[in-house]
């Protein structure tokens, strides 16, 4: 994977920043994308000892900042040979009837038109070269819909389904496409959905061990580094204490 350059977008926490640093220890280049530039000039400093890095601040959700960040990029890093689709949100936990529809719009426009449009800059170039791989991180509830969900588990069904509807289109073009969708992690996720009441959010993972941003780096580096020919197409992954999107076994 030397000389190879990943661009991950939600790199700034979570799974984004567990996978660059993963990525960063087995010398490929990032591209690293988010909203904070704070944590971004952050990143970039601890990782630079380790791997050629450079950031964009940037909003998935704003097509022409999408679009405009990607062509600022320096020579050396617009040869994208990874992309890895990680930025998406949940916002509010409400019966639909309920729901708040400003928390929709965020949804849909990170979780599903953010991917498009990251997706959208980068994959000419993947088809122009006749090689590339995209991982798309969906969730379970992308799987099935689980109660108060609704809007979230639509836009991680659209994930799915826009993951599906990729590897058919790049089929020819030699392109690989993955997702991975997680159960139970524990992120910053959980907080963003409920606005910020950490107990609320503390709650989310009490009395099981959730699974670890760590563990699904791991899982996305496993996936972009087997043989060219082999492409883990759908892998869903819990922590053992789940069994489904609403069962788990609590102590």
């Amino acid at each position: 994977m030397n000389h190879k350059t990943a661009f991950i977008t939600g790199a700034t926490s979570g799974i984004g920043k567990a996978t660059a640093q993963l990525f960063a220890q087995n010398n490929i280049r990032l591209v690293l994308c988010g909203r904070r530039e704070d944590r971004l000039a952050e990143l970039k400093a601890a990782l630079s000892q380790l791997t050629e890095v450079t950031t964009l601040q940037f909003d998935v959700s704003n097509r022409d900042a999408v679009f405009n960040a990607i062509a600022s990029l320096p020579d050396e890093f617009k040869k994208i040979d990874i992309l890895i689709n990680n930025a998406g949100n949940a916002h509010g936990l409400s019966a639909i009837q309920d729901g708040n529809m400003d928390d929709w719009d965020a949804m849909i426009d990170i979780n599903v038109k953010g991917l498009l449009y990251v997706s959208r800059a980068i994959l000419p170039q993947m088809v122009e070269r006749n090689e590339g791989f995209v991982v798309n991180i969906g969730s379970i509830a992308g799987k099935e819909v689980y109660p108060n969900g609704n809007v979230y588990c639509a836009s991680k069904y659209a994930v799915n389904a826009l993951n599906k509807a990729m590897r058919i289109d790049l089929n020819k073009h030699n392109i690989r496409v993955s997702a991975i969708h997680p159960g139970a992690v524990e992120t910053e996720f959980s907080e963003v959905r409920f606005k910020g009441d950490k107990e609320k959010a503390k709650n989310v993972y009490k009395g099981f061990k959730a699974l670890q941003p760590e563990d699904i780096a791991d899982i996305i580096y496993f996936v972009v580094t087997r043989p060219y020919h082999v492409n883990i197409e759908d892998l869903i992954v819990y922590p053992t204490a789940q069994a489904n999107a609403t069962i788990l076994n609590r102590e």
